[in-house]
């Protein structure tokens, strides 16, 4: 059995560590993250900066992720056929809802989010694809579980973590809530994961009506929920446009 090149797997572990937390890590932060002497550490980092996978901020020292993992990311997205055929349906629904909209798969027990539309207002927005988000607590997270049975197995295996008090974590409440999912067709997220955010979000099929996918939208809790309830004109908006990607990719009328 051949065995995995150590420095491409220090260097893929630096690329990990700086994809999560602070994002600009200094020297001492990454070697020590990583268990590397600093000699070891700078080498690779010179490597990655070199080949345009790592930026060195100049007035601080601090590295953080390059410019040419966004178009290598992006490129992968491009061929995505999922996002391909969400981009129009996605827009419309962030135009729709006045709401961020967010497009996730399943990857490494968690969710992906592929594709990101800000909310269209003029306020200070952070682009998240590419970030992560919990299985467990999410409206993405929730439909996967729900609808995709690898999902629903990897979010039995995972800790599930109280990130608020109302986060479901006990497995019969939480596999009672999938039960729910199922039966409405969609999922909420309301302060389970984020103090004051909402979502709500609708699973995405192919062709073989496989889960594909979800879509959501997210915002805060008082534009989604200004009852104490989500909005059904909102709930049935998302589950339109599921539909319609999920027809997109072949799936037929749901």
């Amino acid at each position: 059995m051949a065995k995995n090149i150590q420095s491409l797997e220090r260097a893929a572990a630096m690329l990990r560590l700086l994809a999560g937390g602070e994002r600009r890590l200094g020297l001492s932060d990454i070697a020590s993250s990583l268990g590397l002497a600093k000699g070891t550490a700078h080498g690779i980092l010179r490597t990655l900066q070199a080949e345009g996978f790592v930026e060195q901020e100049a007035a601080s020292g601090r590295y953080q992720l390059g410019a040419e993992l966004l178009r290598l990311g992006n490129s992968y997205l491009d061929v995505h056929e999922l996002r391909a055929r969400a981009l129009v349906w996605t827009d419309d629904l962030a135009r729709s809802s006045g709401e961020s909209v967010h497009l996730g798969v399943l990857h490494q027990r968690g969710v992906l989010i592929v594709h990101h539309v800000f909310r269209p207002d003029d306020s200070r927005q952070v682009l998240e694809v590419g970030a992560m988000q919990p299985l467990h607590s999410t409206a993405l997270g929730k439909v996967l579980s729900a609808y995709d049975p690898v999902a629903h197995s990897e979010v039995l295996e995972v800790e599930r973590e109280a990130f608020t008090p109302r986060t479901t974590t006990e497995l019969p409440a939480f596999e009672s809530l999938l039960d729910l999912t199922r039966a409405k067709g969609w999922a909420e997220d309301v302060e389970e994961t984020w103090e004051g955010v909402a979502s709500v979000a609708a699973p995405i099929h192919d062709r073989r009506r496989m889960p594909v996918g979800a879509v959501a939208v997210t915002g805060a809790v008082e534009r989604l929920c200004p009852g104490g309830e989500l909005r059904p004109e909102l709930v049935a908006a998302v589950r339109d446009c599921a539909r319609a990607v999920s027809r997109d990719l072949g799936a037929g009328r749901f």
